[in-house]
């Protein structure tokens, strides 16, 4: 490197060496059991969508057990719906002029996402039977009113939000032996390659927040907004009536509405979305209430 190195590039000439040196190949290190223990949660119970709150309390233990089974199958899917998302919008931008300096590390990053939807599908379908189709998208519309950098930022904070919140889950149950291994390596893995894209991800959004805000302020408003709905969004489509039809639930869509406005699940999104919150908030890009 020479000291005209720009520090964005030293960040992204640092994330490619990891991306190399922590390389592994997905379809050869996992050991896939044929079938998973029924007398353990697949997910950490204190992630479930019930945690701390009496409708867990009040289920027998056997029918906690099948509740964790289907929101693991949920999650994954949601990783699986996500990661197609965020390729099919990276695969658009690599070797472009505006992204030409990350091109190789996001050719990393291409490869890892595949691997990762890889390995979250066949944890579905081998033991799920099955992947939850996505949730419909219920954030704002953003036209072709925003800025050219603003409507890129949009597509950089989608990925980015999407990243810190699902790493949220897998750095909690990458630890939790009372899950089976499988689910556990998952998890870990996963954790392990989303710390390389969740400060990508930053660099990025940090890019195109800054050209924003030099030519365009008028558009922070509207991001604010379409952020935070983002956010809400994120956090619903973990609530999934089909989950709690499939786990012998009664009034699935009762349920999950009791559930979106439980003081307990409200303090359990605080958590989840800590991190992102700080973020945004460090840049400006928060609305008031969620500061609050």
């Amino acid at each position: 490197m020479t000291a005209t190195v720009q520090p964005v590039s030293l960040e992204l000439a640092r994330l490619e060496s990891m991306a190399e040196s922590d390389y592994y190949n997905p379809y050869t290190m996992f050991e896939w059991p044929d079938t998973l223990e029924l007398d353990k949660p697949w997910m950490s119970e204190d992630l479930v969508t019930l945690a701390g709150t009496e409708f867990w309390d009040e289920l027998p233990r056997e029918q906690q057990l099948a509740l964790t089974r289907h929101e693991a199958v949920n999650f994954f899917s949601l990783n699986v719906h996500g990661i197609r998302e965020l390729l099919s919008e990276v695969v658009l931008r690599i070797h472009t002029k505006t992204y030409a300096d990350a091109s190789e590390f996001l050719h990393h990053f291409i490869g890892e996402e595949n691997e990762h939807m890889w390995f979250f599908s066949a944890f579905c379908l081998r033991y799920g039977k099955k992947i939850y189709p996505a949730a419909p998208n219920l954030t704002p519309a953003t036209d072709d009113g925003l800025s050219k950098a603003a409507s890129e930022l949009v597509i950089f904070a989608r990925i980015l939000m999407f990243e810190e919140i699902v790493d949220y889950f897998n750095a909690h149950m990458a630890t939790d032996t009372s899950l089976p291994k499988i689910a556990q390596d998952i998890n870990r893995i996963h954790h392990q390659d989303e710390s390389r894209h969740v400060a990508f991800g930053r660099t990025i959004f940090t890019q195109l927040l800054q050209q924003v805000k030099e030519k365009n302020p008028e558009d922070i408003p509207r991001l604010v907004t379409y952020l935070d709905a983002y956010l809400d969004y994120s956090i619903r489509s973990l609530y999934n009536p089909a989950v709690y039809r499939d786990a012998g639930l009664n009034s699935p869509l009762e349920l999950r509405r009791q559930l979106l406005e439980h003081p307990a699940r409200a303090e359990a999104h605080d958590r989840i979305l800590k991190r992102t919150r700080k973020f945004l908030a460090r840049n400006g890009l928060i609305a008031q209430e969620a500061v609050a």
